[in-house]
């Protein structure tokens, strides 16, 4: 894992923030960003998204530009439109987390909090991090085809977002959904089968705490590949209650595989997501690794991922959060 910090004296951000994502007003942060950020030594110049694409082109406006950061204020969407352009760059990502799910800021520690994000950002301590991307088009959380992959779908045309929107969709799309026939091919090996779902994985989760690689790592130069299998409605059940345990891939209903590079067929073009974002895909899939490639904003320590412990304290940590921003602390 490479590290990295510097003084922050003289050295400029963008601050990205995309006002309508997530279900929490935006209103004033830019004033509480622009103070925070400044007193820790930055030139900060904030702008906003009014389309798709927008963070994508900001972004490389501020490569451009020369500048030292860019900071994604947004949920995973904006994370991955801004960090595509970074790729490859010297220029550091930083994540201030205002979406439904917040995958990436989560899987790093980043605290679901403005002032505490804010704070990460302030130490100026970076590490250089893998990213995925399928047939060519970035993720840095997960990737996917089958029933998650259905479920951003139909919460993507959801009148609302949130939490409970995203639960809502899930619970829907189980109804009625049925298993498709995929052929795997991964560390010379090939599986055909119908499977539930099939995730690339990062991170060690799609976000809100819901860990479909638990022990995914960002930094190892491989992708954990998650293969629930087709099972039946029961089983089907229990291994979301493991995405929540974070004991997923340790019994018979579900595979994790490793690997630097995956190949991916389906009969048919069903859905697909890129980090939550419904995604138009071919039969075939070609998914690599790139590792090093995006340099991001961390806190100094990472906690150590225990199964059902780690997924508690998060959930507790999330109310006191929650807590923070309702009384606006």
């Amino acid at each position: 894992m490479s590290t990295k910090e510097t003084s922050a004296d003289t050295q400029t951000l963008r601050i990205i923030i995309n006002p309508i994502s997530g279900t929490r007003s935006k209103k004033g942060i830019d004033k509480v960003i622009r103070k925070m950020l400044s007193q820790a030594g930055y030139n900060v110049d904030i702008c906003y998204t009014t389309c798709k694409g927008d963070a994508t082109r900001l972004a490389s406006e501020a490569i451009a530009r020369g500048y030292y950061g860019v900071v994604a204020c947004g949920g995973d969407g904006t994370v991955n439109e801004t960090a595509t352009a970074l790729c490859g760059s010297k220029v550091i990502l930083g994540i201030i987390p205002m979406g439904s799910g917040n995958g990436l800021a989560r899987h790093i520690d980043i605290p679901v909090h403005l002032r505490e994000s804010l704070r990460v950002i302030a130490q100026n301590h970076s590490v250089a991090c893998d990213y995925g991307t399928a047939n060519g088009k970035a993720f840095f959380c997960t990737f996917g085809v089958g029933f998650d992959a259905a479920v951003s779908e139909r919460f993507a045309h959801a009148p609302k977002r949130g939490l409970a929107t995203y639960i809502k969709s899930t619970i829907d799309e189980f109804a009625g959904y049925e298993p498709e026939e995929y052929t795997i091919i991964a560390n010379d090996q090939v599986i055909t089968e119908r499977a539930f779902l099939i995730a690339a994985c990062n991170a060690s989760q799609y976000g809100n705490n819901a860990f479909i690689a638990p022990h995914a790592s960002i930094t190892d130069g491989l992708l954990d590949i998650t293969i629930i299998h087709k099972g039946n409605p029961i089983t089907r059940a229990f291994s979301g209650f493991e995405v929540l345990a974070g004991t997923l891939g340790q019994n018979a209903m579900s595979d994790i595989i490793r690997t630097r590079e995956l190949t991916i067929i389906r009969n048919g073009r069903g859905a697909a997501h890129l980090d939550g974002d419904p995604a138009k895909m071919p039969e075939r899939i070609e998914i690599l690794c790139h590792p090093g490639q995006l340099r991001i904003f961390t806190p100094r320590k990472k906690m150590r991922f225990i199964p059902i412990i780690s997924p508690m304290w998060l959930s507790m940590k999330d109310m006191y959060f929650k807590t923070l921003n309702l009384l606006h602390i």
